[in-house]
């Protein structure tokens, strides 16, 4: 029990920091420029101009009706940490409405607030938490047309908001809330996956004992071997699977030529391993 309740005590500090992050990005650099980068926070940001809406409360306004309906239709598809999300990153972007700009470039306040809300969000999806906004009206609406998948959804939503921001400020700053979207996307991805970034290789060979023998030894990397059918040949073959750092590739493809100049090899990114020789994590 004490276990579970340290852990829960860890996401919601990040859902915290998040929250804080992702306030920051919009108060100090998006805002104040006109970069309406999707989502309700962009919605706020447009009707902010048009009204002098509070961003933060606007928010808060928004997904009222949102959280309603999501209960309605979604039950319990709307969780605590959703809740304290949203209340959380409209409190801290009213708290923080008050601090410095940061530039009025619009290019390092796109590429900047971006990155800020990338990490602001990534931080708190990475608990399983959400500052609802798109994310419920996304929910809701794959529910009444399941052909859409929330991805998708969400997509319509900020494309909606960011054509709505460039017919009230201008398509110029338009294309820099796009640009603000994808920054902030990528790096809930990073966020997300992790740093721990390696290299997942598949050898394909007559020699895979040979081969297997040298990277035990040779890198005291662990291999698998896989059973595999060749195309052509219909001949039962091993495969080779093994994953190693970037810094290893090249000490690994000397091994397999060395050995087999033949060898058929498929190289690609792993963006988070988990495991003996790199890291682990208890959920």
């Amino acid at each position: 029990m004490k276990s579970k309740a340290k852990t829960l005590i860890v996401e919601y500090a990040q859902i915290v920091i998040g929250s804080f992050i992702g306030a920051l990005s919009l108060t100090m650099f998006l805002v104040p420029n006109k970069v309406a980068a999707g989502g309700l926070s962009g919605l706020a940001t447009v009707l902010y101009y048009l009204f002098k809406l509070p961003v933060g409360w606007t928010m808060l306004v928004l997904n009222i009706p949102l959280f309603v309906a999501a209960v309605v239709f979604l039950g319990k598809g709307v969780g605590i940490k959703t809740i304290v999300g949203t209340l959380l990153f409209s409190l801290f972007t009213e708290m923080t409405a008050g601090f410095p700009v940061v530039t009025t470039d619009l290019l390092l306040a796109t590429v900047y607030g971006g990155i800020l809300l990338g990490i602001g969000l990534g931080i708190i999806f990475r608990v399983r938490g959400s500052t609802g906004g798109t994310d419920l009206a996304a929910m809701i609406l794959n529910h009444f047309i399941s052909s859409i998948s929330i991805g998708q959804g969400i997509m319509i939503i900020d494309f909606f908001v960011i054509i709505l921001s460039g017919i009230t400020f201008s398509w110029e700053l338009a294309m820099y809330a796009w640009i603000a979207l994808f920054i902030s996307s990528k790096v809930i991805d990073i966020i997300q996956e992790g740093f721990n970034y390696a290299k997942a290789v598949y050898i394909i060979s007559n020699e895979t004992e040979a081969i297997s023998q040298r990277i035990l030894s040779d890198m005291q990397r662990g291999l698998t071997f896989l059973k595999a059918e060749g195309g052509f040949t219909r001949q039962d073959k091993n495969v080779l699977l093994c994953v190693i750092t970037r810094m290893e590739v090249s000490k690994l493809k000397n091994i397999v030529y060395q050995t087999d100049p033949r060898a058929f090899v498929i190289i690609h990114d792993v963006h988070e391993v988990l495991g003996e020789g790199f890291t682990y994590k208890n959920d």
